[in-house]
Parts: C-alpha cells; sequence; structure tokens
C-alpha cells in the first residue's frame, strides 16, 4: 500500500496567490520529482507551474505547453523543470513516447491523471477546484503526496 499524506489544503484566493503558492512548492522539489496536476480548464495549473518556473529559477517563461506537449525549462546546473500538457494524449504509452527523463528532471503533468502510474514510487497530486458560481475568484487546493519521499512533508 502507498503512503499517502495530505501536504497542503486551502482555498487561494488570487491568481497571484497561486503564483505564490507555486514558488513555495518549488522549494520542496527535486531531481525524480512528479507532480501531477489535476482540474478543469482555467483552475489555475499553468499558473501554479509558472510559479514553480520562478521558485526553480528556470531559464525563459513558462507557459503552457499546449501544442507542443511538452517544455524543458532548463536551469543552471541543476535538473530541468519539464511542463508536460497531457491533454491531448490517449495512453501511458504515449506520454512514454515523449522520452522524458524523468530520474533526472523535476515534472509537472497537466492533465496528467490516468497516464502516470508505474513512472515513480512517489508523487504529488495538486487538485484544483475553481468556484463555478462566478462569485470569486477562489481556488481549493489540496497537495496530496503518494510515496515515502513525501511522508511528513508540508507546506
Amino acid at each position: 500500500m502507498t503512503i499517502q499524506n495530505t501536504i497542503f489544503e486551502a482555498v487561494i484566493p488570487t491568481s497571484e496567490d497561486m503564483h505564490e503558492l507555486g514558488i513555495k512548492l518549488a522549494k520542496e522539489l527535486k531531481a525524480g520529482d512528479l507532480v501531477i496536476l489535476i482540474g478543469p480548464l482555467g483552475a489555475g495549473k499553468t499558473t501554479l507551474t509558472r510559479g514553480v518556473g520562478e521558485g526553480l529559477a528556470v531559464e525563459g517563461n513558462v507557459s503552457s505547453p499546449t501544442f507542443v506537449i511538452a517544455r524543458t525549462h532548463k536551469r543552471a546546473e541543476l535538473p530541468p523543470l519539464v511542463h508536460v500538457d497531457a491533454y491531448r494524449l490517449g495512453s501511458p504509452a504515449e506520454l512514454d513516447d515523449l522520452d522524458i527523463p524523468f530520474a533526472s528532471s523535476i515534472v509537472l503533468v497537466e492533465w496528467g491523471k490516468g497516464l502516470t502510474q508505474d513512472i515513480s514510487e512517489h508523487w504529488l497530486e495538486v487538485e484544483l477546484v475553481r468556484d463555478t458560481t462566478g462569485e470569486s475568484e477562489d481556488r481549493q487546493v489540496k497537495i496530496t503526496g503518494f510515496g515515502q519521499r513525501w511522508a511528513g512533508v508540508s507546506i
């Protein structure tokens, strides 16, 4: 049975706060980490990833890789950030075909639920739920760690 640990849960009121959460999350990430971003269009997945990119001091602009599927953001002498948009992928085999160096990179996968099994013994799932009433910009965010790597970690 895989160890499961809620490492963060809160309402995030603004896109700036979502970006800041990404910066905080980046401080916990290292080579070999896999982060699965779960949420509908407009939930804040790319905004969070931009914050992670800033927190990791990646080169260049972090933007949604929807059309190229995966972007590698280099870091001086450090493991790169690989940002994947798996929306158009239909199977784990298609993700595998991208030849992502999971063990030597920090990998964030948007729309990755169900496509990343067997990639790692430990991963994070970031669930983002937005207010659909239109009354606020609030996002409910829950980050769950799976595996020994995330036991006892909190943000």
